[in-house]
């Protein structure tokens, strides 16, 4: 099973002004969704302890309120890695275009459900569904512009697209400062407005000649072909980086809100804790927004693996200066900005992994093995929320996460050399 090239249309573009009308309206199809991706990951970290609270009917500091979170969260987590896997494989038999319009659909419709939840369980479960959906939607956007945009401009893609999440994400901050105050389901109706756009997806994105092409020659490969002789050593380098890196990222990611709210500077008011926690968030976005074009950069100097290597081993160096001591909440705001621009090594995992498989596992790989990562930070999450009897001390649990960054960057130099940045 041979790697296919980019069809030639794709490498001969040297500017802006070349890109064809297909390739133009995938961009913007693949940026839209990640942009919806993050605006609905992460609409329930800003509302995590007050709305479980709400449905346990017991207090903020109630150790059960964060157990129930930190389970509300693996569940997500793992219907991310469920997705890329899933939806990957649809896009791979279906098609693209086909594919993005049910990851959309998916993570849009179960977000705004979310509103409706009565218990925590309720809410346990439409995450779990809307994750679904949001881990597709990675694998296909991926591979989408994988397939239509020059090799060249992979890394500058890569941050692009990774860019359009952290939007999402202020996005999801300033639906937080406008809701600030009011009951915490409210913020997820928001989520329902990606539905709209696959309108507009359906209609004018087609798919990728690539994809097209390969279909015509040969049968789909069989999931089971990741773990062949020809993918295999790819498939467990993939997962290894992934699932480390992950289970350290999104430990930070879901108790930093946490950590902000149980600061004594912040103060013990509702809407006080509220607003912080949107600073705390903006903070890290406005960091990864710089991140992600600081990544592509080194990924251009020095090829993906180094570049992500570096870029974790400074996400370390950060957490631990940052929770190895106490420090004021502007100090604190600054720190989280700089781990931010540490979280732009992510961004380059979406340019990176999808060519290393054949056309027809190209979604299927990048999505289950960039995704299972999640599995393992699920189990992380539950981890530091439970087992390790989270009491109020958030800076321990985090400082603890934070040594897996180690091994990450270690293992993101085993990253294939075949699939560097020009």
């Amino acid at each position: 099973m041979s790697h296919a090239s980019p069809p030639s249309s794709a490498t001969e573009v040297r500017s802006l002004r070349d890109l064809s009308p297909q390739q133009v309206r995938s961009g913007l199809a693949a940026w839209l969704g990640w942009l919806f991706d993050g605006l609905d990951m992460h609409l329930y970290t800003l509302v995590a302890t007050a709305f479980v609270a709400q449905l346990l009917m017991t207090g903020e500091s109630d150790p059960e309120v964060g157990k129930k979170a930190s389970i509300i969260q693996a569940a997500f987590l793992v219907g991310w890695a469920l997705g890329g896997g899933f939806f990957g494989r649809v896009a791979d038999l279906l098609g693209r275009s086909k594919a993005l319009v049910l990851t959309i659909l998916t993570y849009a419709c179960f977000t705004g459900l979310s509103y409706f939840s009565q218990e925590w369980w309720h809410l346990m479960v439409f995450r779990f569904l809307a994750a679904l959906g949001i881990g597709g939607e990675w694998a296909v956007g991926a591979s989408l512009l994988s397939e239509t945009w020059p090799k060249k401009w992979r890394p500058w893609i890569a941050a692009t697209l990774q860019s359009a999440v952290n939007c999402g994400i202020l996005l999801a901050c300033l639906a937080g400062a406008l809701l600030k105050g009011h009951p915490p389901q409210w913020i997820f109706l928001v989520g329902v407005l990606p539905a709209f756009i696959t309108l507009w997806i359906r209609r004018a994105v087609p798919e990728t000649e690539e994809w097209s092409e390969a279909r015509k020659d040969q049968p789909a490969p069989k999931i089971r072909e990741l773990f062949g002789p020809e993918v295999r050593s790819i498939t467990w380098r993939v997962m290894l980086i992934c699932a480390v890196s992950l289970t350290a990222h999104w430990t930070f990611m879901f108790w930093q809100q946490s950590y902000i709210r149980s600061m004594a500077e912040v103060g013990n008011t509702k809407t006080a804790k509220d607003g912080a926690t949107v600073m705390a968030l903006l903070w890290i976005m406005v960091g990864s927004l710089i991140g992600n074009f600081t990544a592509g950069g080194l990924a251009k100097l020095m090829g993906y693996g180094k570049a992500i290597a570096l870029m974790l081993a400074g996400y370390f160096v950060v957490m631990w200066f940052t929770f190895s001591s106490i420090h004021s909440l502007q100090v604190t705001y600054g720190l989280f900005a700089v781990i931010g621009l540490m979280q732009g090594c992510f961004g380059l995992f979406t340019m990176c992994l999808p060519p290393l498989f054949p056309v027809l596992l190209r979604s299927t790989g990048a999505g289950f093995c960039y995704n299972i990562g999640r599995i393992l930070s699920a189990a992380g999450v539950v981890f530091f929320g439970i087992f390790n009897k989270v009491q109020g001390d958030f800076a321990g649990v985090l400082l603890m996460a934070s040594w897996l960054f180690i091994p990450a960057a270690f293992f993101a130099l085993l990253l294939p050399e075949h699939n560097q940045a020009e």
